[in-house]
């Protein structure tokens, strides 16, 4: 009994890690919450900009439709404007 009456008067010490180790720890965990933050925001930017592509693809059509309806069945070349009329045939074999 007179062991147990000893075991109660110990208090028991609290163990921590050294002041630049904990400063490290932080360190890492910081760093790890930071990355997942921005990971979370490209993830939102990517998500709005697949939303936006194919509204975007929609006024391309619009506008290649409106060419075409001016100018016929063209090429045009995208760096300086050029027509170039589309052989027939070729314009067949594109549409089997």
């Amino acid at each position: 009994m007179n062991k147990k009456v000893e075991n109660a008067n110990v208090v028991s010490e609290t163990k921590k890690i050294t002041e630049d180790q904990l400063k490290e720890l932080q360190g890492h965990v910081n760093r790890i919450n930071q990355a997942q933050l921005q990971l979370g925001q490209l993830t939102s930017q990517k998500h709005g900009v697949l939303t936006t592509i194919p509204a975007l693809q929609k006024e391309l059509k619009d506008f290649q439709d409106k060419m075409e309806s001016q100018y016929g069945k063209v090429s045009i070349n995208i760096q300086d404007g050029s027509i170039q009329d589309i052989p027939e045939e070729a314009d067949e074999q594109a549409n089997t």
